[in-house]
């Protein structure tokens, strides 16, 4: 009676097509039979109501939620907070699409057929904790680095249609005093070109230095929080708190889920891809990832003696040097990775020791 039971059990694999406003659901069972889809908001409200749909067919294995990083990551922090386990689901490829359609309840199926035939294994990023702060912060800062440059080339623009004489007491200044001497402007009533021009200038002069003074304070944080977050890592010689950023939100808050130093380096994109074929033998770019790696292998060519003899050695053997940066930063994802990653007391800690880059 108690085998009987427990072969009757049902075990629920749910699939979630993630929107702004609405998620939809679909689940299935242990043997790949549709149990029924729903759709609830995106809220709090709607979070539960999903977790309690789903556990009404029977015990919820996995969940399989697509778009963990935008739209899904309040359902991911919840479900992972129900002790639900979640698993990161890419979009259906185009053959499955052309071949059954698009809705969204046939993507939330697909997620869900996915997961439970093992070919979805990502696990999704926290999100809870100082490294999201980092990533938060960093997506700010982009914005007012982009806005700031804006900000000055408009400054020139503006100077080179200016009147002459204005032109010709300006145009001769670096970036900095423009900016300083724009500031000062006094274009009083506008009666004429150039007091238009000297309140275009001061207006661009002044919001260039609330930007700066913005992006500074951005960066103080920054820095403050990624050493609570690795102070090994910052520790390594020409890691620098952007740099330290931009890996620490690549690993998220999480790092075990990066298993391996392999798995480090293809979220970094310096892994070469297998792109073989027939009696071709080859590996071809990773063009994804972030340039956080290059900068330093760049820094890393310019001071570090262990590197440039590395390079030395590599050019002696036919390496052009954009085949040598590439090894350079394989070898600097092994380091960073090895480098004991500390976040806080009970988190996980990459290796133990670090390597040298050569």
């Amino acid at each position: 009676m108690a085998a009987a039971i427990e072969l009757a059990e049902v075990r629920v694999t749910v699939g979630v097509d993630t929107h702004a406003d609405v998620h939809v659901a679909a689940a299935i069972d242990q043997h790949g039979r549709l149990l029924g889809t729903t759709s609830v908001l995106s809220t709090a409200t709607g979070h539960a109501r999903l977790t309690a749909w789903a556990q009404e067919f029977g015990g919820v294995d996995q969940v399989g939620v697509e778009g963990t990083g935008s739209y899904g990551a309040g359902l991911t922090r919840h479900l992972l907070d129900q002790g639900i386990s979640v698993v990161e689901v890419v979009r259906p490829n185009r053959q499955t699409r052309r071949r059954r359609g698009k809705t969204d309840a046939i993507d939330a199926e697909t997620a869900a057929r996915s997961v439970l035939a093992g070919t979805a294994l990502g696990m999704p990023k926290t999100a809870d904790g100082t490294v999201e702060m980092i990533r938060t912060l960093r997506l700010v800062r982009r914005s007012a680095m982009k806005a700031r440059t804006q900000a000055a080339n408009q400054l020139r623009a503006v100077l080179v249609t200016a009147p002459q004489t204005l032109r010709d007491r300006l145009r001769a200044l670096s970036l900095p005093q423009l900016v300083d001497a724009a500031a000062r402007c006094r274009p009083g009533q506008l009666a004429g070109i150039e007091a238009a021009s000297k309140l275009a200038l001061k207006s661009l002069a002044t919001r260039y230095q609330q930007l700066t003074a913005e992006i500074t304070t951005l960066d103080a944080e920054i820095e403050q929080l990624a050493h609570q977050a690795a102070p090994q890592l910052m520790a390594i010689k020409g890691v620098g708190a952007d740099t330290a950023g931009a890996l620490l939100a690549a690993a998220g808050n999480n790092p075990e889920r990066l298993r391996t130093e392999s798995a480090f380096a293809h979220l970094c994109a310096v892994a070469p891809i297998p792109a073989s074929s027939g009696k071709t033998n080859r590996y071809r770019l990773n063009r994804g990832g972030n340039r956080a790696l290059y900068v330093l292998a760049l820094g890393r060519l310019s001071y570090d003696e262990r590197t440039r003899a590395y390079a030395a050695r590599r050019t002696a053997e036919g390496k052009s040097r954009r085949e040598i940066i590439r090894c350079i930063k394989r070898y600097l994802a092994r380091e960073i990775f090895r480098a004991p990653h500390r976040r806080q007391a009970d988190l996980h800690a990459f290796s133990r020791s670090v390597e040298p880059c050569a």
